[in-house]
């Protein structure tokens, strides 16, 4: 009978995630199609014969017979076109045509990333084919790396756009022509005042400062510093110039009404048609909150399917009462907590992205970053080994049938891969910000299955480390707090130290640690999510493995097809 309770438990916190995925989706969807807007997943062929993926906004005024203006928006480095949704949102709720394109070998378009203008060209040319777009009314956003991708399609086209509006990017070499009073054509820079990358975009220490920068200068026309704020040069002659600086960071102009707010004050007095709203009307927040509810309720989802399932007969061998391994935290404690918080925080620093690739991509393994990771984790998993060896006293684990174990984890991991696939009929993914889930496509399936196996002994050993430091006598809140720690507080604290220096500074510690600053940014909520569905499932089984093999499967699908990855 105990056994049934706690199903019906399960099943109960089952669907509470399932409604908290639904209302998610559905506020997402109703915002991103508010006021007649259709939304649709597009694919279309470069002259070279890659696929492209892109999401077309189309207002309900764009018609054969009235062309809307239309934007091409495009990502930075290893995002995918989701993350252009709030731009995407707002530019379609003024009556443009929005296509937010997934760059080459990112998301779902195929190719190698950084190649070929990045997809740029054919990306405008696909735009500029639509007979509902009005050609003399092109405008191009892109946010990082997707700055030199609308570079590379107006080098491509130089007529073929009316103005551009660069995020958080910039102009010259490698990836563009330099910057000049007459070209780009009427050009908007959004740079945020605490933007990671200043000294790679515009060769200033001091974000805030980046007004004095001589590239910049340059670009303007001007022998002074650029005032924020000021429009510089000549619209009529696409010869204008605008500097813009939110107050966020370089990810942040994704979620910054501000950011927004300036994009589209750009197009409002660059392009012509439309339906003009103040550039305060914003409701893509709204969105955001959709998904990030949506994202929440897998994690529900999956703590109540597992619990759910676990209680059937066929899992019977799987349940158990967990058996705290230590008294008290005494000086092995400490010293297996925070070394085996730290080191990989520290390893990750140290290596991911700073020296030469541990794996260069392949067919086997494609993704240039996750072949990083793939590297960091093995590393990782040994140096947690040789820990565990000297500091942990005995194993916490029971042992527990494997069979059963990948089953229940397989079913788990499952039904919200379905939820995933659900919420992409109508075009939405899981997501908050840069930390999102959405469906495999077939190539990326393909590099699941081989970056399954070392991401999965990461988790298994990371797990194992965080129930050896369970405490006899601890209750449920402390359990979690100290698995949440264990996973985490490395990467809090080395990445707070980072962001705390560039909000007093205007500049990194280590400037060339930008990347790995974002990128770690999502590592910190994904290794919270990781520990919390650890101890749910250690507390029901006496065994980290079942919830090892469980999130084992789940990183590595949302490593291989959410952000932070790409091909080549």
């Amino acid at each position: 009978m105990a056994e049934k309770a706690k199903g019906r438990a399960g099943w109960g916190l089952a669907a509470v995630g399932a409604l908290l995925i639904a209302a998610g989706v559905a506020l997402a969807a109703f915002v991103q199609t508010a006021g007649g807007v259709r939304v649709e997943d597009v694919r279309f062929r470069g002259p070279d014969g890659t696929e492209f993926s892109a999401l077309l906004y189309t207002p309900p005024n764009a018609t054969p017979a009235t062309p809307a203006p239309g934007v091409l928006a495009v990502h930075g480095y290893i995002n995918t076109r989701e993350t252009q949704s709030g731009f995407a949102i707002e530019f379609a709720r003024r009556g443009y045509v929005v296509l937010a394109l997934d760059q080459r070998g990112h998301g779902y378009s195929g190719g190698a990333a950084t190649q070929k203008g990045f997809g740029g060209p054919e990306g405008l040319a696909y735009l500029r084919s639509l007979p509902i777009v009005d050609k003399a009314n092109i405008g191009l956003e892109g946010h990082s790396m997707g700055g030199w991708t609308v570079l590379a399609a107006a080098a491509a086209q130089p007529d073929g756009y009316r103005s551009m509006v660069l995020e958080g990017s910039s102009v010259g070499p490698p990836f563009s022509q330099p910057g000049s009073p007459a070209w780009p054509r009427n050009v908007a820079v959004v740079f945020s005042t605490y933007d990671e990358f200043a000294p790679l975009m515009w060769g200033v220490a001091d974000s805030r400062n980046v007004g004095a920068s001589e590239k910049l200068q340059a670009l303007f026309g001007s022998a002074e510093p650029v005032q924020p704020g000021r429009i510089y040069g000549d619209l009529a002659s696409g010869a204008a110039r605008a500097l813009y600086a939110p107050v966020t960071t370089h990810p942040g102009d994704h979620i910054s009404p501000e950011a927004i707010g300036y994009s589209l004050d750009w197009f409002a007095r660059t392009l012509e048609g439309g339906t003009p709203r103040p550039a305060s009307d914003q409701i893509w927040m709204w969105k955001e909150i959709g998904t990030g509810i949506a994202l929440i309720g897998v994690f529900v989802l999956m703590a109540g399917a597992f619990q759910a399932l676990l209680a059937l007969p066929l899992f019977a061998g799987l349940r158990g009462a967990p058996e705290p391994a230590r008294e008290r935290r005494d000086g092995r404690w400490w010293a297996l907590l925070l070394l085996g918080a730290f080191i990989p925080a520290l390893t990750f620093y140290a290596a991911i992205l700073t020296l030469p690739p541990p794996i260069p991509p392949s067919a086997v393994f494609p993704q240039s970053i996750n072949n990083w990771l793939t590297a960091w984790a093995l590393l990782n998993s040994a140096i947690a080994l040789l820990l565990g060896l000297w500091l942990a006293r005995r194993s916490a684990a029971r042992p527990v049938p494997l069979g059963p174990a990948l089953l229940l984890a397989a079913a788990v991991v499952g039904l919200a891969y379905l939820a995933a696939v659900l919420a992409g009929l109508v075009h939405v993914d899981f997501r908050f910000w840069i930390v999102a889930l959405k469906p495999m496509s077939g190539r990326q399936a393909l590099a699941f299955l081989a970056y399954l196996v070392p991401f999965t002994v990461f988790v298994w050993i990371a797990f194992r480390g965080a129930t050896a430091l369970m405490l006899r006598g601890q209750g449920a809140a402390g359990q979690y707090a100290t698995a949440v720690a264990a996973l985490t507080l490395g990467f809090v604290v080395v990445t707070g130290v980072q962001y705390a220096v560039l909000f007093a500074t205007g500049a990194l510690p280590l400037p060339f640690e930008a990347l790995n600053v974002i990128v770690a940014l999502q590592f910190i909520v994904l290794l919270a999510a990781l520990a919390m569905l650890c101890v749910f499932t250690w507390r029901r089984t006496g065994s980290h493995v079942p919830g090892a093999l469980l999130c084992g499967l789940f990183v590595t699908w949302y490593i291989v097809a959410g952000t932070a990855t790409h091909v080549g």
